[in-house]
């Protein structure tokens, strides 16, 4: 066992790394790098500057789309004679838009303990500092690379409610971000880039402003995407009067008003004026 290693219990630990900042790899994660009889990852030159970075020597295997199949029988059996695994991806949390999942739930159908090492994710670092509402989100992970493909993707989201939220790659984002705009109409995006790296920013407008900005000059890297939601429709009149007309059964036009400021998302002042003018009718 190598300095700062400790006892692991057999199973598989999915286990966050940092997305750009190494100083975001959490005290658990190391140790439980440096612990694990063996890392899984995607590409084992990405993970060993990680490594090098924390002095972890455990020995690294490449885990990916392209030999999952093959390898993952072997992986499963050492599991299962009791090992302690750790599956990491190049970046952020393993199985959010990365593979693995197949492996988790093969293992949990075995009965092998599946242990998560949280830390770092891109989703949740560019909506903790985007300013976007955040109360309801859809995650839609990255776009297919081909037009018509992207756009009948973009399509199933079309009709959510609340924030979409989208990885896409630097040289595809304009076109990408067009496709959005002629998909979900004229909404407000926020495109995060270099998350926790020097160069970190966070571009808010149009989409389609947003779209000619970036076909301009393509931005380098992996970026977020956070679409908001579409404007909800201003209330029309018979809504407000039916609201006010209810509510000044029960309240006064300072209470009623203020309810259906909140209720109906619309002007303080307009709704007061109203409330008043339906008393007076009254």
């Amino acid at each position: 066992m190598t300095d700062d290693a400790v006892p692991l219990n057999p199973g598989l630990y999915v286990t966050a790394t940092p997305i750009g900042n190494l100083g975001d790899m959490t005290y658990r994660a190391v140790k439980v790098m440096k612990s694990a009889d063996l890392i899984l990852c995607e590409d084992t030159r990405q993970t060993a500057k990680l490594c090098n970075a924390y002095d972890i020597k455990t020995p690294r295997m490449v885990y990916q789309d392209h030999n999952a199949a093959r390898v993952r029988p072997d992986i499963l059996k050492r599991l299962k004679d009791g090992a302690a695994i750790c599956l990491v991806s190049d970046a952020g949390t393993p199985l959010i838009a990365d593979p693995g999942y197949k492996l988790v739930r093969e293992a949990r159908d075995d009965g092998i303990k599946v242990f998560p090492v949280p830390g770092a994710s891109a989703v949740t670092a560019a909506l903790s500092a985007a300013g976007a509402p955040s109360d309801r989100f859809t995650f839609g992970g990255f776009p297919p690379p081909k037009p018509t493909a992207r756009q009948n993707f973009f399509r199933t989201f079309s009709d959510m409610p609340g924030l979409l939220i989208f990885y896409e790659t630097g040289n595809r984002l304009a076109v990408s971000l067009e496709d959005m705009h002629a998909v979900f109409g004229e909404r407000e995006c926020i495109i995060a880039r270099e998350l926790t790296k020097v160069h970190e920013s966070f571009e808010r407008g149009a989409l389609s402003e947003i779209a000619q900005q970036f076909a301009a000059a393509a931005p380098k890297g992996e970026i977020v995407v956070l679409v908001l939601p579409k404007p909800a429709e201003p209330p029309g009149e018979g809504e407000i009067d039916a609201f006010l007309t209810d509510a000044l059964q029960r309240m006064s036009v300072k209470e009623a008003s203020a309810a259906a400021a909140t209720a109906l998302n619309m002007p303080k002042r307009q709704a007061y004026a109203r409330a008043l003018a339906l008393r007076n009718e009254a």
